[in-house]
C-alpha cells in the first residue's frame, strides 16, 4: 500500500505524449501476467521525469505476488487508481512469483504461489471527545483499535481471494471481516472485450472497486469510541459480515461496469441455521446492483454511477411481518495524478432510503410505518509529491421525524425525535514509507441527533462530541 498516486494504466493510455501505451485495457490484462508488469515497469521508467515511485497493491501479500509496490494499484491506501480496479476486477490473480505447478492430460491442475498469502495490518489510536461523556474517560487510547489478518492471492489461474480476519479488543475475539472471493475471465462482444467474474462476499459493496461507496468509503479509519449519530442506511454497512452474496459483474471496453449479486442472512455467533432467536433476517433474498460509467482523463479516471438494494428484514425470528428497506444512490469519484507526482482525489454519494416499517410499527418500535433517510457525502483530498496528505469531507443524513424510533436519551439519543446530523472532517496524514500512515484526523458536528443545542435533552450540544483522533495504520 502507498500514499502516493501513480499514473494509473488507463490514464497513462490516454496521454497523447504517450508513444508506446503500456496495457490499460482488460483485454491488454488477459496477456502473461509477466508481459503486463514488465510493460507496466518499462513505462514507469521511460517517465522517470515524473518523479513516480516504484509502483504497490491492496495488500503485502498481494504485493509480494504481483512484485509491484503499493502505488502500482493505490492513491493511498485503501484507495484504488485505476490499475488497481482492474487488478481487483480481474480476480486478483496478476502474479509473477514462482508457482508450485502440476499437469495432467487436461492442462494445469496447480498453480500455487511460493510466498504464503499472509499479510497483517495494526491500528493504534488516541481519541479526545470535546467534552466528557458522563461516567467515561476521555482521552482513550487503544492498542490495538485493530488488528487484521489478511488471506490474499490467487488460487487459480482466474480465481483469487481477499479475506480478513480481525481482532477486535472490545469484543476480546476474532472474526471474519471483509471477505471477497472472485473468478475472472474476458470474452468479447460487439468486438470490444468484456472483463465478466462471479463474487462471493460478506458485505454490500465490499466487493465494489471505487471508494465513493460505503465499505472502502473515506475516513476508511476513524475512531471507535466517539459518540456517532444513531441512524444510518441499511447499505451504510448495516449488513457488513452478516449475510452472504453470490453475484456476477461484467466491465465492458474499460468503461461500462454492472454487477448484480443476490444476499441471504448468514451471521457469524448466531443461530445455524437461522431459527426464532435470530435479529434482522433476511426474508427471501436481498439483490444488489451496481452501475457505472468510467472515463480515461490525462493522468486518471473519473467515474459517475449508481447502486442500490431492496431488503426484507425479520426483526425478531425469520418468518412474519417484515419491514422493508430500499436504497438507491448516486456516487462519482475522481483521481488524477498532476506531472509533478502530487495527485488529486475526491468522492461523493448520496443515498436515499425508503422505508415500510411493518414489522417494527406493530411491535410498537415506531410511530409511523413509513419513513425515509438520505445520506450525503463528499470528500477530496491531496496529496504531495512528498506523501503528505490534507482531506476535507463533508456529511449528512436527514429523515423523518419518530420520537419513537429514535427516542431521547443521553448522549446517543434525540430529544426532538428527528435523526438530522451533519458536520465536517479534516484530516493530516503522513506516510514516511509506503505501508505505514500516521493521521491526525478532526471531526466537528453543526448538528447531532436532531439539533444543534441540547440535542439529547440533557444539555449535551452537537459540538461537545467534536473528535480529535491520532493514529498510526501499520500494513506488512
Amino acid at each position: 500500500m502507498t500514499a502516493l498516486t501513480l499514473l494509473s494504466l488507463a490514464a497513462l493510455a490516454a496521454s497523447p505524449a504517450t508513444p508506446n501505451p503500456s496495457p490499460t485495457s482488460v483485454a491488454e490484462l488477459a496477456r502473461p501476467t509477466e508481459t503486463l508488469v514488465s510493460a507496466y515497469m518499462n513505462k514507469v521508467a521511460r517517465d522517470n521525469s515524473l518523479g513516480v515511485v516504484a509502483p504497490s497493491v491492496p495488500i503485502p501479500s498481494f504485493s509480494r505476488q504481483t512484485g509491484l509496490a503499493c502505488s502500482a494499484c493505490h492513491t493511498s491506501f485503501p484507495q484504488l487508481n485505476a490499475f488497481g480496479r482492474l487488478f481487483k476486477l480481474n480476480g486478483y490473480t496478476m502474479s509473477t512469483q514462482q508457482n508450485v505447478q502440476a499437469q495432467d492430460s487436461s492442462g494445469t491442475s496447480l498453480k500455487l504461489g511460493m510466498i504464503p498469502p499472509l499479510s497483517a495490518m495494526v491500528i493504534s489510536s488516541l481519541t479526545s471527545v470535546r467534552r466528557d461523556v458522563p461516567d467515561q474517560q476521555n482521552a482513550t487510547m487503544e492498542f490495538p483499535q485493530e488488528l487484521g489478518l489478511f488471506i490474499g492471492e490467487a488460487i487459480t489461474p482466474k480465481i483469487g481471494t481477499f479475506l480478513q480476519l480481525t481482532y477486535d479488543p472490545a469484543d476480546g475475539g476474532i472474526a471474519i471481516d471483509n471477505a471477497d472471493i472472485r473468478y475472472a475471465n474476458h470474452t468479447t462482444m460487439g468486438g470490444k472485450d468484456v472483463l465478466y467474474g462471479f463474487t462471493i462476499n460478506n458485505s454490500p459493496t465490499v466487493q465494489d472497486v471505487w471508494n465513493s461507496t460505503p465499505v472502502w468509503g473515506y475516513p476508511f479509519v476513524g475512531s471507535e469510541v466517539a459518540p456517532g449519530p444513531m441512524a444510518s442506511t441499511l447499505i451504510d454497512e448495516n449488513l457488513g459480515q452478516t449475510v452472504m452474496g453470490v453475484g456476477s459483474y461484467a466491465l465492458w471496453n474499460n468503461l461500462l461496469y454492472t454487477e448484480l449479486t443476490f444476499y441471504r442472512s448468514a451471521f457469524q455467533g448466531g443461530p445455524i441455521p437461522v431459527d426464532g432467536s435470530a435479529e434482522n433476517a433476511i426474508h427471501g433474498v436481498t439483490p444488489y446492483w451496481r452501475v457505472a460509467l468510467q472515463h480515461n482523463i490525462t493522468g486518471g479516471q473519473i467515474m459517475v454511477g449508481g447502486y442500490g438494494l431492496v431488503s426484507h428484514l425479520v426483526p425478531s425470528g425469520f418468518e412474519g411481518t417484515q419491514d422493508r428497506y430500499t436504497d438507491v444512490a448516486v456516487d462519482a469519484q475522481l483521481d488524477k495524478t498532476m506531472p509533478s507526482g502530487a495527485s488529486l482525489v475526491a468522492h461523493g454519494t448520496m443515498i436515499h432510503e425508503s422505508r415500510q416499517l411493518d414489522a417494527t410499527f406493530a411491535d410498537g418500535g415506531a410511530r409511523d410505518a413509513t419513513g425515509h433517510l438520505r445520506t450525503i457525502r463528499a470528500d477530496a483530498t491531496y496529496y504531495s509529491a512528498s506523501r503528505v496528505g490534507l482531506t476535507a469531507g463533508l456529511f449528512s443524513t436527514t429523515g423523518n421525524t419518530d420520537p419513537i424510533l429514535y427516542p431521547a436519551d443521553a448522549v446517543e439519543g434525540s430529544a426532538t425525535g428527528s435523526p438530522d446530523s451533519n458536520g465536517y472532517v479534516f484530516q493530516l496524514s503522513f506516510m514516511p514509507w509506503l505501508n505505514t500512515r500516521l493521521g491526525l484526523q478532526y471531526v466537528g458536528y453543526t448538528k447531532f441527533n436532531g439539533a444543534s443545542d441540547n440535542y439529547d435533552g440533557a444539555g449535551r450540544s452537537a459540538s461537545d462530541n467534536n473528535a480529535l483522533y491520532l493514529m498510526t495504520w501499520l500494513v506488512f
